[in-house]
């Protein structure tokens, strides 16, 4: 036998001793072991039953609104032929109270839409002098053909515009539309997800729009407030202005 194999045959047999030493000394047969006393269940509590139920909503989240897209068509309702600058002039066209009457909120956006276009304005990335970001195709209808996801900038603030458009009876219709400051756009499944910043540090806010076949548009079926780090020390005007806020965002 060589010198190797002697080695080999001698660590086999320490570690079968070894095995056998530390089986017996803490006499565990591998059986199961109780995990401790578990909580009982318990079913929900109703708080306040005299309250009156309210026959409407408090908030106006836009959910189930669609708008139809005047004057932009596509040959065989190919929604990847669909101009996106031209469906965003569309909206300016048909919302002038926020883009182009006195004193609108979005006045920059629709002073920027002159630049797209243009090979030196940056149209397509967000970062340039065209507002009009990248569009995006998926089926997010289930209908076995491409929407289209569309953003924009909102200015002269930080808020981006995130729509999603598709083909009804060969009209183009705005299924979805949200205005809000935005730090991440997803597209998961036939979901699309948005995260937008917090006043908390180390907290974001994070909704969920997905397709209603009844209601043929994106509903808002998830709003949520996320932990996504290690929250840093806020200022103190800072705290007590997020907790004084009692109005959804």
């Amino acid at each position: 036998m060589t010198p190797s194999r002697i080695s080999r045959a001698a660590l086999a047999c320490l570690a079968t001793l070894a095995l056998a030493a530390l089986t017996s000394a803490c006499g565990d047969a591998g059986g199961l072991r109780g995990a401790g006393p578990t909580a009982t269940a318990s079913s929900p509590a109703r708080l306040w039953p005299q309250l009156p139920a309210a026959s409407s909503p408090a908030w106006d989240y836009g959910e189930a609104e669609t708008e139809t897209v005047r004057g932009v068509t596509a040959p065989g309702d190919d929604i990847h032929k669909v101009d996106p600058v031209a469906v965003v002039r569309a909206e300016i066209a048909a919302h002038p109270d926020l883009y182009t009457a006195d004193s609108p909120p979005y006045a920059g956006t629709a002073a920027g839409m002159a630049n797209c276009g243009r090979k030196s304005s940056g149209a397509g990335s967000g970062v340039g002098a065209c507002p009009v970001l990248k569009a995006y195709y998926r089926d997010l209808t289930g209908d076995g053909r491409d929407d289209m996801a569309l953003g924009f900038r909102l200015l002269p603030g930080n808020g981006t515009a995130v729509r999603v458009y598709t083909f009804q009876r060969h009209k183009l219709v705005q299924i979805m539309a949200n205005d809000d400051a935005v730090t991440a756009v997803q597209l998961a499944g036939r979901a699309v997800i948005i995260r937008s910043p917090s006043q908390i540090p180390g907290y974001e806010y994070r909704t969920q729009w997905t397709w209603d076949a009844d209601q043929k548009a994106m509903l808002l079926t998830r709003d949520e407030f996320l932990r996504t780090g290690k929250p840093k020390h806020a200022p103190s005007s800072l705290t007590a202005s997020a907790s004084a806020s009692a109005s959804p965002r």
